[in-house]
């Protein structure tokens, strides 16, 4: 018998990998109840991490952290992933500012009346290097800091999620606001082409995902209507131009079909008189001092407009109307939440509102942070490409920059999908957005993405969620994405 046993143990260990493979992390489950618009819902909170694993091995590369509401449902209910931008963001601002059955109010967490949750299970997601997500090993974390990496790293994590909790029959829809836009239409097009249905992308204060169309013709110039509609905010506008916002945009628009877009467009010949013309029309609508404005490029941009709008104040990025100044942190509130609420009792610093400072490093140095470790180039490019891009980006002020040709986005996914449904969402007062721009897009798109897109423009910043009457019709507009009204 013993004998029998030592052969059946040989037997076993020759059959065994050479490397045991990591068990997954447990998530916790919590269950919670609250009214909403008169009545209970009842829910269940899952908070984990989920491995990331190299396919051909199976060795884990990451661990990506994860908090889930689910609604019990007697048929699948649509399913929603959701995830902030940076990159290096986690996503904790859509998280607890809009759409999670929480929200945070006056450094409190309260019951959230509009949360997505009436129409669809959440997901939100923190990448790696946010939140409580990591690498598996310091030297991986280049696989994920990156364009490419990123939308990679994050399709697989819908895929493995779905997988893992008997999700693949629920209606899917990806929803990232900021630089997670573009990720939710790259992982969007690169699910599509795996065979997997995704239903919707919400892409919210990132632009269109529209990789193929520029800012040709007069869409770039449009930008100019969002500062006409900050500098008459700020009272820097002539009585003339017009008596309201609205007016104000109309001028401009009409201003820059007429007479500014066709000026960019032959820059090169125009006469010094001429360009004195453009610079004095320029400053008529967004109260930038003629004598500011380069003749030689004829253009403002949008670090230039916040710093020289109002004397002595820097405009906030995110929304114009602000100069940049503190605001009130619910930072405790929510890790309270997120640790004993949601009983997730870990040790690690969630990124993005605790230091890694806070936490052991071996040689007492913190590493630079994601965003100062972003590659994001799409293709190889030169060091002396990369150091002009960054630079460029960073005179203007206008965003992140472009290396190498832009990944597959939205007009790939609808070509996969003609039934793709997808919601942009801007903020007027939203520096790095353009509003008028985007309905430029819109009226021009050819029928398949006409057909599949709507545009929606709302009186707030980056953010747009935080002007309470925006907030409600913005979730509003995100239920009937995620709902198929």
């Amino acid at each position: 018998m013993r004998r029998l046993a030592l052969a059946a143990s040989l037997a076993l260990a020759a059959a065994a990998p050479a490397v045991a493979l990591p068990a997954a992390e447990t998530p916790v489950v919590s269950q919670h109840r609250m009214t909403v618009n008169g009545g209970p819902l009842a829910y269940t909170a899952e908070v984990g991490r989920l491995a990331i694993r190299d396919a051909e091995t199976g060795e884990v590369r990451g661990w990506m952290g994860y908090i889930a509401y689910r609604v019990p449902s007697a048929k699948p209910r649509p399913l929603a992933f959701v995830w902030n931008g940076g990159p290096g963001a986690n996503s904790a601002t859509l998280h607890f500012e809009v759409a999670g059955p929480k929200r945070a109010e006056s450094g409190k967490l309260v019951d959230n009346h509009e949360t997505w949750l009436t129409d669809a299970d959440l997901v939100f997601v923190d990448p790696i290097g946010t939140g409580f997500s990591r690498p598996a090993k310091a030297e991986y974390g280049e696989q994920f800091y990156g364009t490419v990496g990123d939308v990679a790293s994050v399709t697989e994590f819908v895929r493995a999620w779905r997988l893992t909790h008997g999700a693949e029959a629920s209606p899917l829809y990806l929803i990232g606001e900021s630089w997670g836009a573009g990720r939710a239409a790259g992982v969007g097009h690169a699910l599509l082409k795996r065979g997997v249905r995704v239903d919707g992308l919400g892409l919210v204060s990132g632009g269109t995902g529209l990789s193929r169309l520029g800012d040709d013709g007069p869409v770039g110039p449009l930008k100019i209507v969002g500062f006409a509609a900050t500098a008459f905010h700020h009272g820097k506008l002539a009585p003339d131009v017009g008596a309201t916002s609205a007016a104000v945009e109309r001028a401009a628009a009409q201003w820059i079909r007429e007479t500014y877009a066709p000026a960019i467009a032959r820059l090169e010949q125009l006469t010094p008189d001429e360009r004195d013309q453009v610079a004095a029309g320029l400053s008529r609508f967004t109260g930038v001092p003629a004598d500011r404005i380069d003749r030689r490029t004829l253009a403002i941009t949008p670090r230039q407009f916040r710093t020289q709008l109002v004397a002595g104040k820097t405009l906030n990025i995110f929304d114009m109307r602000l100069a940049d100044e503190p605001r009130e942190s619910s930072r405790e509130a929510i890790l309270r939440y997120l640790r004993r609420d949601l009983g997730y009792a870990t040790d690690l610093p969630y990124v993005g509102l605790e230091p890694l400072e806070d936490a052991y490093l071996p040689d007492g140095k913190p590493p630079a942070s994601v965003g100062a470790r972003w590659d994001y180039a799409t293709a190889k490019v030169t060091p002396e490409e990369r150091q002009a891009a960054i630079a460029e980006a960073v005179r203007t002020g206008a965003g992140p920059p472009r290396l190498g040709p832009p990944l597959p986005g939205t007009a790939e996914a609808v070509a996969l999908n003609p039934k793709l449904r997808v919601l942009v969402a801007s903020g007027l007062y939203d520096s790095l957005a353009n509003c008028a721009g985007d309905e430029e897009i819109a009226r021009t798109l050819p029928a398949p993405l006409k057909a599949s897109m709507r545009f929606k423009c709302y009186p707030g910043g980056h953010m747009m969620y935080r002007d309470q009457p925006t907030r409600l019709q913005f979730s509003q507009d995100i239920r009937a994405l995620v709902s198929g009204r």
